[in-house]
């Protein structure tokens, strides 16, 4: 399984999953390390665009990682909350995916977008005993087309 991932070029080396862990994040609490990618290059645009306003992402990296095709969790949208999706994301969902991380034979989980809810992310756990196994496919310089950057009237 491939997936995709966008990351400033200083971290895109990083696959220690450090960033989340500081920040915490809809499918992390703080101080746990996992790493998030994308099903597709265009969900991982979307993901970082609705984060982080175009004008301040410069310098970005496209990772492509292959993942081992096994070890995996699904989580389906009628295991979450009806506000699952919302802004700012519910605390519950960080408690609910904890007790994948534990599991040292999980490596990773996918969990619906919650800016495209029929596509998925792959939230990527570092401490899982298969992680050596991902491969990084490639590395290469994301630009973003200029029309990202335009203002509205």
């Amino acid at each position: 399984m491939f997936v995709y991932r966008l990351a400033k070029s200083k971290y895109a080396d990083d696959l220690s999953g450090t960033g989340a862990a500081i920040t915490g994040g809809r499918w992390n609490k703080k101080g746990r390390a996992v790493l998030y990618c994308s099903e597709g290059r265009s969900l991982a645009l979307l993901e970082i665009v609705v984060n982080i306003p175009p004008m301040f992402q410069s310098d970005l990296q496209l990772l492509t990682l292959e993942l081992p095709p096994q070890n995996f969790e699904i989580l389906e949208k009628d295991k979450l909350p009806e506000n699952w999706f919302h802004y700012p994301a519910p605390r519950i969902l960080a408690e609910i995916v904890e007790e994948f991380y534990r599991k040292p034979e999980i490596l990773a989980i996918k969990v619906p977008s919650a800016i495209v809810h029929q596509e998925y992310n792959v939230i990527i756990n570092p401490r899982s005993k298969y992680f050596q196994e991902i491969k990084v496919i490639s590395n290469e310089p994301f630009i973003f087309d200029p029309r990202l950057y335009r203002t509205r009237n």
